[in-house]
């Protein structure tokens, strides 16, 4: 009669790997390399803020690092540029059209720019644009990926992954609402050509009493060119075009400096007045912020209060951060933005005075202006940073000149990662 066989015995030397003690050791070991990991990882983690009211050039300024660092991203992403840019076109002719219509109601005999011939020429004019303007609410739409707007506010907001969203990474192929509008576009171009170049037209923007976004201009300049079947966007169309930031984007590039390479990880948040409260959560562990302040702004008002002078607005925003304990080791970069549009304002004889009463007599140049803001958010960091190795790294910035705005931009990257490897102990 056989015996089962028994199992091998563990020599007495073997160790029990079985026991409490082994497997806490173990599990002890196991949190000690992943912790590690984890401190390899965040000292190689750049986080960047970037802060400031809406339409101050946070994303333009995004798409600059992207430009320098992850160039082939954002040929990638060309496609789904295209419905912006014909968003931007048509809101352009909206905004035109809606402000020439109030002008011919109102218009007073004897005036050269409204004689009963020019209205009629205009009149036509409208009529033919009409049906592309009925196409902004519907393309917005289509770039928002049908996301409604909270208060039912209309136009084009785009959230972390729009792109994807209008599904062309990888196909050339526009979506419908944008095809339509592509369409429509060529068929009218000549008509926006004539409006736009309108000895009228040209007359009541020079006269501010017609306001465009800052790149209708340019695009409107553009038309036939954008209009064309094989129409893809170029790094200034991408760069130029206005879209505002729903919630909170966020943006990875690898960053190669001093042989090490470095994950950014840069976020672009919304600055309108309602989406502020989102910045909370993102402030935790940040190395540093970027704030914009658009001087250009002076003679504008918020849309979500037109008491409010956006200026006054950027400036408080900016005293908060300052004085935010949340930010007393923080690299600060200030960015006093939108220079050429100040320059152009103020080349029209735009008076600063008229719209900041504090600017008083000063002189109405730029070298004046550029003094005046510059010290007043310079004052603003002073007061209320307690934080003496806190320092605050001002630049003057257009985001159309490429080649300054990205010089500008790597001297602020090589800042910001000695302050980064001070700061986790590389160095």
């Amino acid at each position: 009669m056989s015996t089962p066989p028994h199992a091998p015995r563990r020599p007495a030397s073997a160790p029990n790997l079985s026991t409490p003690e082994i497997i806490s050791q173990r599990i002890d070991e196991e949190l000690r390399k992943e912790a590690a990991l984890l401190k390899e990882r965040k000292r190689k983690e750049v986080k960047v803020l970037l802060l400031g009211q809406a339409e101050s050039g946070k994303s333009t300024l995004q798409k600059h690092f992207q430009l320098l660092y992850a160039q082939g991203t954002l040929d990638s992403e060309r496609p789904s540029w295209r419905p912006a840019v014909y968003f931007n076109i048509i809101k352009a002719v909206r905004m035109i059209l809606a402000e020439l219509d109030f002008e011919f109601a109102s218009r007073t005999p004897g005036n050269e720019f409204t004689t009963d011939d020019i209205v009629q020429d205009l009149s036509n004019v409208r009529t033919a644009l009409l049906p592309l303007v009925a196409m902004e609410d519907a393309l917005a739409s289509e770039i928002n990926g049908g996301v409604s707007i909270p208060g039912g506010r209309s136009g084009a907001y785009v959230r972390s992954g729009w792109q994807t969203m209008l599904d062309q990474k990888a196909s050339l192929k526009l979506p419908e609402t944008a095809t339509v509008a592509a369409q429509t576009l060529s068929r009218v171009a000549n008509e926006i050509k004539l409006l736009w170049k309108h000895p009228t037209v040209q007359h009541y923007i020079e006269e501010r009493k017609i306001r465009v976004e800052e790149s209708a201009e340019f695009f409107l300049d553009q038309i036939h060119r954008i209009t064309q079947p094989d129409y893809m966007p170029t790094t200034d169309d991408i760069l130029r075009v206005r879209l505002r930031t729903l919630g909170v984007i966020e943006h990875n590039f690898s960053v190669l400096m001093g042989g090490t390479s470095y994950n950014w990880r840069l976020f672009d948040v919304g600055g309108a007045r309602g989406q502020r409260q989102a910045w909370v959560p993102y402030f935790d562990d940040a190395i540093s912020i970027i704030f914009l302040a658009p001087i250009s702004a002076f003679d504008q008002y918020l849309e979500e209060d037109t008491k409010i002078n956006r200026i006054d607005d950027s400036l408080q925003l900016f005293t908060a951060i300052c004085s935010n304990k949340i930010f007393e080791k923080v690299h600060l970069v200030l960015m006093l933005n939108k220079t050429d549009l100040l320059r152009q304002k103020l080349a029209a004889d735009v008076k600063i005075k008229r719209y900041i009463t504090s600017y008083g007599n000063r002189p109405n140049t730029y070298e004046a202006a550029a003094s005046y803001f510059r010290q007043h958010f310079t004052h603003a960091h002073k007061k209320n940073t307690t934080e003496s190795s806190r320092h605050l790294y001002l630049h003057f910035t257009s985001m159309l000149d490429t080649q300054t705005i990205q010089r500008i931009i790597s001297d602020v990257g090589e800042g910001i990662l000695q302050k980064h490897v001070s700061q986790v102990g590389l160095i």
